[in-house]
């Protein structure tokens, strides 16, 4: 095959790539936001037929003999050129070692499980729904056989590999052994020597119809583009991008408490605005959109902790709030605000925990599920693991396995290996600050409410690059040198301690 037709088809394949992804996006958006009930199976239908079209596009001959052709002289081609074959050569690879009756049958059990554990979840009925577990690590291990033989990878680091390439489990241990030796005592002592938060202002009802327009000003505040990037609601939230110009959050409005819809605006937002900033140049290739989840979630921890939870930001957010409730917020200042959005009190819930036990609610999804594909850990005893390690670490009893083990889609949706980005994103968004900090005023900005000038340094030195580098790289490059976890701690540890007078 010669050159210009190589690059021909090259472009093709990645178009058609685009539109099948684009049609299988649209239909699990709407699967979890306008779909009736009990539509799992036809829709089930439409999805093992997109699926194996989607995996014919990805495994095409004629995709072969182009990648090959274009390999053999990377070094005569474009960057973006280059690094478009390097990692459609990677995903070939991979997926071409699955036979494609076994890919599309995962895709169909991932669409019925994402059913039984929306019904199992409001009615507590871990039994339903681990069967499905049981089959989905079954399936994903012995994927791991066919993807990673002779790379010396366990089950486990073959599952990191795919939110976070190159991530191990050995890097992981020493990352939470990092945490756990300071967040644990850090808890401990905000539990025994803190200074009390007033929290008693967020009881009692937030009429939703407040919440709602809260959310819009929320946008508005971190510069989201409402002609691009639209809200909508769901049992868990998300953020769901089909391209740079679309990009679909989500939130869930809990009347009785303000905080759950207020972050995860914020947090999702901060997912829209990575996609949102990409390059034009990179649309309808491989390299739209961010290079990994761990990245990925630095951006909404970010958006979410470090600037949502500042003393600046709150600033901001203060007197819209009181304008909203003025019932409930008529006698609370913005430092008892941000206090109270600050507070430090461990719970069941990870998408609700505050920003210093969340990395703990991770380490219990981390232990557990290494534990699933490296150790031999049976469905049937994850509640009880789950409630073990959740005293353990935590210090919390578990009433029941909705607020348990089934409290996060992730497991429905085959996303094993996932959970873990969420700490290294908290941890790299500590650095990110830092980084900030040392070449501007960070903090000056967020309290003056020039939250874009801080997404502009983000794009310059994150966004704009899409996939053209690996995590590792990128986060090095955008550092100044290695990722280092001490950094994340020190930060947790200085802000809550001034917030607790400790």
């Amino acid at each position: 095959m010669k050159k210009d037709r190589a690059l021909s088809v090259l472009s093709e394949n990645q178009k058609k790539s685009y539109a099948y992804n684009y049609a299988l996006s649209s239909i699990y958006l709407d699967s979890l936001t306008a779909a009736p009930r009990d539509t799992a199976a036809p829709r089930g239908a439409a999805l093992e037929i997109l699926s194996a079209e989607s995996y014919k596009i990805s495994t095409d001959p004629a995709l072969g003999e182009a990648l090959e052709e274009l390999s053999a002289i990377s070094s005569e081609l474009p960057p973006e050129t280059a690094r478009q074959v390097e990692l459609l050569k990677r995903e070939r690879d991979r997926i071409g070692r699955i036979p494609q009756n076994e890919y599309v049958a995962f895709r169909r059990l991932v669409n019925d499980a994402e059913n039984v554990w929306h019904d199992a979840k409001l009615s507590d009925d871990f039994p339903a729904f681990a069967p499905y577990i049981e089959k989905m690590v079954e399936t994903l291990i012995r994927f791991a056989g066919y993807t990673d033989s002779g790379r010396g990878l366990s089950n486990y680091d073959s599952m990191l590999d795919q939110y976070e390439r190159g991530l191990r489990c050995d890097t992981l241990d020493k990352f939470f052994s990092v945490v756990r030796s300071t967040v644990v005592p850090l808890v401990a002592a905000i539990k025994e020597n803190g200074a009390p938060v007033k929290t008693d202002f967020l009881s009692g009802l937030w009429p939703i119809s407040a919440q709602k327009e809260l959310s819009s000003e929320l946008m508005k505040l971190l510069g989201i583009d409402p002609a691009h990037c639209t809200l909508g609601e769901t049992l868990h939230p998300f953020t769901l991008e089909f391209n740079k110009y679309d990009v679909r959050i989500t939130t869930r409005y809990d009347e009785s408490d303000v905080l759950s819809s207020m972050y995860s605006v914020i947090h999702e937002g901060g997912h829209a605005l990575y996609e949102l900033n990409g390059s034009d140049s990179h649309m309808y290739t491989c390299l739209a959109g961010g290079i990994s989840m761990g990245v990925h979630e630095a951006q909404s921890r970010l958006y979410e902790n470090v600037i949502g939870r500042s003393r600046g930001f709150i600033g901001l957010v203060h007197p819209v709030m009181k304008r909203l409730f003025p019932d409930k917020m008529e006698n609370v200042s913005a430092d008892e605000l941000y206090r109270a959005v600050n507070r430090c009190e461990p719970s069941l819930i990870r998408t609700e925990a505050d920003e210093v036990t969340y990395p703990l609610h991770i380490m219990v999804r981390y232990e557990i599920e290494r534990a699933l594909f490296n150790e031999g850990l049976r469905v049937s005893d994850l509640p009880e693991v789950w409630n073990s390690k959740m005293k353990e670490f935590l210090g919390v009893d578990v009433p029941d396995n909705s607020r348990g083990v089934l409290q996060d889609s992730h497991w429905s949706g085959g996303s094993f290996g996932y959970f873990p980005s969420y700490a290294i994103g908290s941890a790299y968004s500590a650095q990110l600050a830092q980084k900030m900090r040392s070449e501007f005023d960070f903090d000056g900005e967020i309290a003056s409410g020039n939250i874009p000038r801080i997404t502009s340094w983000l794009s310059e030195r994150i966004y704009r690059h899409g996939c053209m580098f690996d995590p590792a790289e990128l986060m090095e490059n955008c550092f100044g040198g290695k990722f280092d976890p001490s950094v994340y701690t020190r930060y947790l540890s200085e802000k809550y301690s001034e917030i607790y007078r400790l």
